[in-house]
């Protein structure tokens, strides 16, 4: 192991036990001075944070764009260590701590035969999320990137599965997810990291080219599986708000392009949830690594989207 994932694993390991001592309340708390401390010692990931910040919202005040970057380090910090500890509850006791909007949609889409498609991104409370899902409507499949870290990555799929759900590897996860839909399940898909795949495809998030998955789209368009845009937001005690929107609609069978428009449409909705709650997100990522002068002179033309 090398020496900086064994340090990190210890770190993680004396939160957890710690965690455990305290209410949620107070873990959010302690998780918010964590992310505090980061932004101050993480220099890189604060000038990242602080650049994307600055392209996104250049009618904020330099001050403005630090008092959000704080913002975002100290709201992930707090989804570290609320994770571990959402994790040591019971069905019963993370049930009582969610309140939805919008499941019915969920619902009727597992009604239509042919699986749900659920997307989100590194936003919000993501992984309670999922936890959630399963326990109110079915155990689903959630396609991720493992972890460098192996200690890590373990200890965090133990949690994923914990109510039932199902860690798909992104290598090779195209037939898996197939077989899910094809038996009516459910499968969840982050579609805000950069991608070197030949299969990414290039769309607009905040006025600039950014290389997305085509997974959730191609297959989509194959299936018809509904595909519902999903999201978690922080509510006050340590509760969270699960959000299920209205399906994003598919392109018409002969529009050029398809995939890139499908997957343009459901970037759309993501970025207007992290424009209404910017401290949300994980600007700290090298999203944005792309330059195509294209896509961006097409966004220029679109209406400028209010700074909510």
């Amino acid at each position: 192991m090398k020496p900086r994932h064994r340090v990190e694993t210890l770190l993680v390991r004396m939160v957890r036990v710690v965690v455990t001592l305290l209410p949620m309340p107070a873990v959010r708390k302690l998780g918010h001075g964590i992310g505090r401390v980061a932004y101050v010692l993480d220099g890189a990931r604060r000038q990242i944070t602080l650049d994307n910040l600055a392209h996104a919202f250049p009618g904020r005040s330099p001050r403005e764009q630090r008092q959000l970057a704080r913002a975002v380090f100290s709201h992930f910090g707090g989804l570290l260590v609320e994770l571990i500890k959402f994790g040591t509850w019971t069905p019963a006791r993370m049930l009582a701590a969610v309140e939805v909007e919008g499941e019915e949609r969920v619902r009727e889409g597992l009604q239509e035969g042919r699986g749900v498609l659920i997307f989100t991104g590194h936003f919000g409370y993501w992984e309670m999320l999922a936890l959630a899902y399963a326990l109110r409507i079915a155990p689903m499949s959630v396609l991720v990137r493992p972890l460098d870290n192996r200690q890590l990555d373990a200890m965090l799929e133990d949690i994923r599965t914990r109510t039932g759900n199902t860690v798909i590897p992104r290598r090779g996860a195209v037939r898996r997810i197939l077989r899910e839909l094809a038996a009516g399940g459910t499968v969840g898909i982050l579609i805000d990291q950069h991608l070197r795949e030949a299969d990414a495809v290039t769309v607009g998030f905040f006025r600039r080219p950014a290389a997305t998955t085509s997974a959730l789209a191609a297959i989509a368009l194959r299936t018809g599986a509904p595909v519902i845009p999903v999201f978690a937001l922080p509510l006050p005690h340590g509760r969270y708000r699960l959000i299920y929107e209205h399906p994003v609609q598919p392109p018409l069978a002969d529009t050029p392009d398809a995939v890139r428009e499908f997957t343009q449409r459901c970037t759309d909705v993501l970025e207007m949830y992290v424009r209404r709650h910017p401290e949300l997100w994980m600007w700290m990522h090298r999203r944005w690594r792309d330059q195509e002068s294209g896509i961006e002179r097409e966004h220029e033309a679109r209406p400028e989207k209010e700074e909510a």
